[in-house]
Parts: C-alpha cells; sequence; structure tokens
C-alpha cells in the first residue's frame, strides 16, 4: 500500500482538498492506469491524506464487493472509500421515459445512503463511489452518438427539441462534482451540442454547479418527497427545503431545472403531506422557475436483496419500504427481481398524486408517471 501522493515520480495537479461532510476518504482503491491518468490524478490530489491501494479491476474487491460484514459499517464505507477505475465498454441505450438516451457511466455508487438505492443491488454490500477516469473517450463517445442523431424533428415527453442523455443513472452527478471533474467536462460538453441536451436527477446541492455556465444544455432534476420520508429514508442527503431554495438559483444560472418526485411512499398521510410539499412549491418558486418547470412521478420500487441489508443497519426505514400487503414482484428491465405497488394499489396512487398536482401545482406538467 502507498501513499496517495507519492505514487508517481512527477508532480501531481494542484487541487484543494476536499472539505464535505460526506466525505473523509481514508482508502482509495484503484487500477494502475486510473490512477495514472489526469482525471485519477486529480482525484488523489483532491484527497491527499487517503492510502491508495492498487487493485487489478474496480468490479473485484473482495473489501466491498459481497462483503456481507459491511453491512454493520453501511455509512462508513460510503464515506471513508472511493475506487478509480476505467470503463471498458462505451454505449449509449435508448431510454424513453425519463431520457432520450441513457450515456454511458463517468461514475457508479454514492456518498449518500438512501435506503430504497437500486445501485448497491449491483455492487454486493457497499457501493461506494467509483470514478471512470477516461472522461475523454466518454465525451468523444457522447459527441459521436448525438452526431448520428442529427436534429430531433418530433417532439417526446423527453423533450420537445432536444435529444436528452441521462448522466446519472448509477451516481448523483451533484455528489460526482466534489469528486472530479467529470461532471464539469459532461456539462461543457452538451454545452456545445445545439441538438442535445445533458439531464440528471439529484438529492444534493452542489452549489459549485452555478458557476459551470451550462446555457440551457443541461437540465438538473431535483429529487422530492414529503420532508418526514426524507428524513427517514434521505440519509446523507440535501434536506428538502434546501433543494427547493436552490431551484430559482439553479434556473438563474442557465440551468432548466425540473423536478423529480421520487420515490412515492404510499402509507398512512402520504396525501396529506404530498399536498403540504405541492403547495410549498407554489408558494416558493418563482415565475420563472415554474415557466420551465416539469416533473416527473415514480412510485416506489424496492429489492427483497436490499431489504435484507437495510434491516441490518436501518430497520426503520423498512417499516415504509417494505410492505407485502400492498407489494407484488416485479422483474426489472435489467432482470433483477424486485417489488412494486400492486397494479391497482399503484395505479389509484398516480391518479391521486396527478389530482393533487393539478390542484395545487397546476403550473407543473407531468412528463411522465409510473
Amino acid at each position: 500500500m502507498t501513499d496517495a501522493l507519492t505514487l508517481f515520480d512527477d508532480v501531481l495537479p494542484e487541487e484543494t482538498p476536499v472539505d464535505n461532510r460526506l466525505l473523509q476518504v481514508r482508502t482509495v482503491y484503484a487500477e494502475p492506469a486510473a490512477a495514472a491518468s489526469p482525471r485519477g490524478r486529480q482525484v488523489l490530489a483532491r484527497f491527499p491524506d487517503a492510502e491508495l491501494v492498487e487493485v487489478d479491476s474496480h468490479w473485484q474487491l473482495p473489501e466491498l464487493h459481497g462483503n456481507a460484514g459491511n453491512v454493520e459499517r453501511w455509512v462508513r464505507v460510503k464515506s471513508e472509500t472511493l475506487v478509480l477505475g476505467v470503463k471498458k465498454s462505451l454505449s449509449t441505450r435508448p431510454n424513453g421515459r425519463s431520457a432520450d438516451f441513457i450515456a454511458p457511466s463517468t461514475a457508479n455508487g454514492c456518498a449518500m445512503a438512501c435506503a430504497y438505492c437500486y445501485v448497491p443491488r449491483r455492487k454486493g454490500y457497499a457501493n461506494p463511489i467509483t470514478v471512470f477516469t477516461n472522461i475523454e473517450q466518454i465525451t468523444a463517445h457522447l459527441r459521436r452518438h448525438v452526431a448520428r442523431q442529427g436534429p430531433k424533428t418530433e417532439p417526446n415527453q423527453c423533450d420537445r427539441d432536444a435529444w436528452v442523455y441521462d448522466l446519472g443513472e448509477n451516481s448523483d452527478c451533484s455528489v460526482d462534482a466534489v469528486v472530479s471533474d467529470n461532471v464539469a467536462d459532461l456539462i461543457a460538453t452538451f454545452r456545445d451540442l445545439p441538438t442535445a441536451k445533458a439531464s440528471f436527477a439529484t438529492k444534493f446541492v452542489n452549489r459549485q454547479l452555478l458557476d459551470l455556465d451550462p446555457q440551457g444544455r443541461t437540465r438538473v432534476r431535483f429529487s422530492l418527497m414529503p420532508d418526514a420520508d426524507a428524513r427517514l429514508l434521505d440519509v446523507r442527503t440535501s434536506r428538502v427545503d434546501e433543494r427547493i431554495a436552490a431551484v430559482d438559483d439553479f434556473v438563474a444560472a442557465g440551468y432548466e431545472v425540473h423536478l423529480n418526485f421520487s420515490p412515492v411512499v404510499l402509507r398512512e398521510g402520504w396525501e396529506a403531506d404530498w399536498t403540504a410539499l405541492l403547495q410549498q412549491l407554489d408558494d416558493r418558486l418563482s415565475a420563472a422557475a415554474k415557466a420551465q418547470a416539469a416533473t416527473e412521478v415514480i412510485m416506489l420500487t424496492h429489492n427483497e436483496g436490499l431489504h435484507e441489508v437495510n434491516l441490518g443497519w436501518h430497520p426503520k426505514a423498512e417499516e415504509l419500504l417494505w410492505r407485502p400487503d400492498l407489494q407484488q414482484p416485479k422483474v426489472s428491465q435489467n432482470g433483477q427481481l424486485n417489488v412494486r405497488y400492486r397494479n391497482d394499489v399503484k395505479r389509484a396512487g398516480v391518479t391521486r398524486l396527478q389530482e393533487l398536482i393539478r390542484q395545487h401545482a397546476p403550473w407543473l406538467p407531468v412528463r411522465y408517471a409510473f
């Protein structure tokens, strides 16, 4: 094991060490090529006190992946560990819901610990942030993909004029931007693509993003739920009030800002709490923010494996998330066996929330609901 600042003979780029409550990184696991790359060196310079551990593959870390003992230190793993890897396969997949396409990931995992997050299902018992350092290859791939699409000639639920690319399928870009400049590079890439638009959902307010000059080519989707739910389920995130307070500032900085009502958790009193949230949005958002806003409604999907993990570190959350009396099995698009609300329960919940939106926030169109 080697000190992160003495691995290389030449000088690392100057970076201000990260001072953030989410990240007190003690260990960085890194593929050698990732650590030696300019982006990898930037990450190491931001965490100068971290110990660097070389690994053959960012996917094969016995200390993290599949280690059931990590359940007891779930949050510590997220805050104290980073991984650096090279994205080997670059592909852009069709989506059609929130975005037209899912872009190649520039990160995987998260420093936050939302109890319903699906990403840990892929990485065993821990999912700290993995930064993919070959950002130049990823942005070049995206430019080529956008060029092949040509202009968007027919509006759809994703956007009227632009091809929308989701950037953060397996991470939260606002947190990723604390760790490296990958997100800044992506925003700069889409700034120069007049037929395309980047998009990512977030539960973390990173005001450093306000300086990146997106010029309307990046859509930020602030994820919201009633504060009573968020305090139990959205562990280590920005508070809901803080996310709402950021909307006007991000609009003023040149972002398109949408809302993401996700996940909608059905429990006693949910209608009253969602009504209060919608009224809060109506009271606090500016006319400019309302004029460009839209939302997605996504009902809770849970997973039996994640349920078992949560019982080991946050059993209180499972009182809301694990409801066999209301849920049924569902095979996801990636083949995972999940549970979601029964068809009749889900249908009634979606219909009722849409009614509340029309009543209390009539300025907020619903792009899709499921």
